[in-house]
């Protein structure tokens, strides 16, 4: 009988660690966060510009960030270094299947599967699919109050956006397009 009573107890005490522990969501407050993208060619010449955030969220233990997952709406990309006719082109150009192929992929998703915390934040694994294709994903996550923000870059030939990549084309030259895109968010919560 002492058995089972101690059982019972060690159960009570295990179940109830897990209830005080249980992950909480916090809602990202998409019209209120940027993200802003920029990309450039081989001579230098940066384009800049932003995405529209749908929808995302961390998941919290306490005021530990554990996960989370966040949804890009690729059809709000905009661009803020040109105006007018070229920013027009610039974007409708961009959005073609010769780079992100939004008629086909209208979001990208940023899926965190792992944290650890550090001196400058946290350090984040996650998984970015564009096109429909997944890769892995690292970068540092700073959270200050309601607002948490990084910077972080990727490979678009990982993602099949081939257009002026030397990834994929010889003889290039000065028209080659780098592979690598840099983004900077800002989320609010």
């Amino acid at each position: 009988m002492k058995k089972v009573i101690n059982s019972i107890l060690i159960l009570a005490v295990i179940v109830g660690s897990f209830a005080f522990t249980t992950p909480s969501k916090k809602e990202v407050k998409a019209s209120e966060s940027t993200v802003n993208w920029s990309g450039s060619k081989i001579t230098g010449k940066t384009h800049t510009g932003t995405l529209g955030l749908k929808s995302g969220f961390l998941e919290m233990d306490g005021a530990n960030i554990t996960g989370g997952e966040f949804v890009v709406d690729m059809a709000a990309m905009k661009s803020t270094d040109m105006e007018g006719e070229y920013a027009d082109k610039l974007i409708g150009h961009l959005k073609s299947d010769d780079f992100f192929g939004v008629a086909n992929h209208p979001t990208a998703t940023l899926k965190i599967n792992k944290t650890k915390k550090t001196d400058d934040g946290y350090k984040v694994g996650a998984s970015i699919t564009i096109k429909g294709k997944t890769q892995p994903i690292t970068f540092i996550l700073v959270m200050n109050g309601g607002n948490a923000s990084a910077k972080l870059s990727f490979d678009r030939s990982k993602f099949d956006v081939k257009y002026g990549s030397g990834s994929f084309f010889d003889n290039l030259g000065d028209k080659t397009i780098s592979d690598t895109i840099e983004l900077e968010v800002n989320l609010k919560f």
